[in-house]
């Protein structure tokens, strides 16, 4: 009997013979059932010390009781379904609290703090709601889970809203926050980091906050390492005003050697991603649609910046690497997709304007991008005399105002403008620039080029 004859034989007697899909998902539910039977094995029930779910009245003194008992223990503590309303639980040392999904949920109460705690390691919350009720934090706690110097926090599949600060607030804290939902932050940020010390921010879901996504700060320039990867980032807000301080879907701040990549962020008011004075940030495989602002911006005082393979669709500038002025230099901007840029901004438009697909001033490689609907640039080359050593090269340019514009004002200094294609522009396909001013005839139809600091070759102007 060969083998299809034996299996329809044994269909036949009605034995179920299963296949290898429903053999690997039997054994992918029996491992995830295991994990979770194995993370709870060993932790304390908090409802057997006396914490009632759904109870009006305070919980606060019980769930500390039992967080104490399970961090003296080295062990977890199990929140079982229901609502808890609580206040200024202070988090021991080794504090692990776990609950189910969506059903194990913590309402702050409104008097000081909801999760807070200072040189605990770790902290580890799964499967947890916090809930701030919209109602006021103390003015020393900045987010609902408020952590310092805690050199590993675990937060992972749980959700934060209604709180009057941000989410999540941690200060020099590493470790891992992953796989959260953070909505309606009304504070500094969704997920609020100052000072990290190895942190991973991945795959959450932040949505509808006031001011900020997620921000990665330090109170002076140094060395942070965060890595932000994977997360989805939706309608952020700009209600406490300003001109890029507030409403950046991500937000790097004095903060060196932060990996940005694959992030998915939608509908900011300002950036989808803005890096001020950070060095060696790596911007990558991010989609950034339909930002207020400039998309993607490295900004000030850093030295260092990757922004590459990303996909800019809807902003006022795309993609900008600028304040040579302030020390901003050494960039490289290669093979990102550039589209549907427009004039209006969230302010009236000042230095070189909106409508703009890539600016760069200083040390910089611009090659290989495409860049296509730039109202007034496709690519802008410096600013007056801030202009150093920059490529251009190998871009595809088409339905813009000017194809390239570059600065021609004394001072600047070298630039390579060669081999891109440049469809459809306007007013020209490259054109010399003293600061906002066009001031010369369009440099890439062969005619004489009076500028010794630049070279422009084989492009191909249509």
């Amino acid at each position: 009997m060969n083998r299809r004859q034996f299996l329809t034989g044994l269909t036949g007697t009605g034995l179920i013979v299963p296949t290898i899909g429903t053999l690997c998902a039997s054994a992918a539910l029996a491992k995830t059932a295991g994990t979770q039977s194995a993370d709870l094995r060993g932790s304390l029930d908090a409802s057997q010390f006396g914490v009632r779910p759904d109870a009006h009245d305070d919980q606060s003194q019980l769930l500390q009781r039992v967080l104490d008992k399970a961090a003296a223990e080295d062990k977890p503590v199990f929140l079982p379904p229901g609502t808890y309303v609580v206040s200024n639980i202070n988090l021991p040392p080794r504090a692990r609290l776990m609950g189910i999904s969506g059903t194990s949920r913590i309402v702050y109460s409104g008097q000081g703090a909801l999760l807070s705690g200072t040189g605990c390691e770790p902290i580890e919350l799964m499967g947890i709601t916090l809930d701030g009720a919209n109602r006021p934090l103390g003015d020393e706690f900045a987010g609902l889970l408020n952590a310092r110097a805690c050199p590993q926090v675990h937060v992972e599949n749980c959700y934060f809203q209604g709180s009057l600060g941000s989410a999540i607030f941690l200060d020099t804290c590493g470790g891992r926050v992953e796989r959260n939902r953070l909505s309606g932050a009304d504070g500094v940020a969704g997920l609020y980091s100052v000072n990290a010390t190895g942190l991973s921010i991945q795959n959450n879901h932040v949505t509808d906050c006031s001011n900020g996504g997620i921000l990665v700060h330090r109170w002076k320039t140094g060395e942070d390492n965060t890595i932000v990867t994977g997360n989805r980032i939706e309608r952020i807000a700009a209600r406490r005003g300003g001109t890029g301080q507030q409403g950046n879907g991500i937000n790097l701040f004095r903060t060196d050697g932060v990996m940005v990549s694959n992030n998915h962020i939608s509908d900011c008011a300002f950036s989808a991603i803005r890096a001020n004075s950070a060095s060696n940030a790596q911007i990558t495989g991010n989609t950034c649609l339909r930002s207020g602002e400039t998309a993607i911006y490295s900004e000030f005082a850093f030295q260092g910046s990757l922004i590459a393979n990303n996909i800019v669709d809807g902003a006022t500038m795309g993609i900008s690497m600028a304040n040579f002025n302030e020390g901003g230099r050494l960039c490289v901007c290669a093979n990102n997709l550039i589209r549907n840029m427009h004039v209006d901004g969230p302010y009236e438009a000042e230095v070189a304007g909106f409508g703009i697909g890539i600016a760069a001033e200083a040390d910089a490689s611009v090659t290989g991008n495409v860049i296509e609907g730039a109202p007034k640039f496709g690519i802008g080359l410096g600013w007056g005399p801030y202009l150093r050593n920059v490529i251009a090269a190998n871009n595809i340019i088409r339905d813009v105002g000017e194809g390239i514009a570059v600065s021609v004002v004394k001072g600047a200094k070298s630039t390579s403008i060669t081999g891109n294609v440049i469809n459809r522009a306007k007013l020209g396909g490259i054109i010399g620039h003293e600061w906002n001013k066009p001031v010369t005839q369009d440099l890439a139809m062969g005619s004489r080029n009076p500028f010794p600091h630049l070279t422009i070759e084989r492009n191909v102007v249509s």
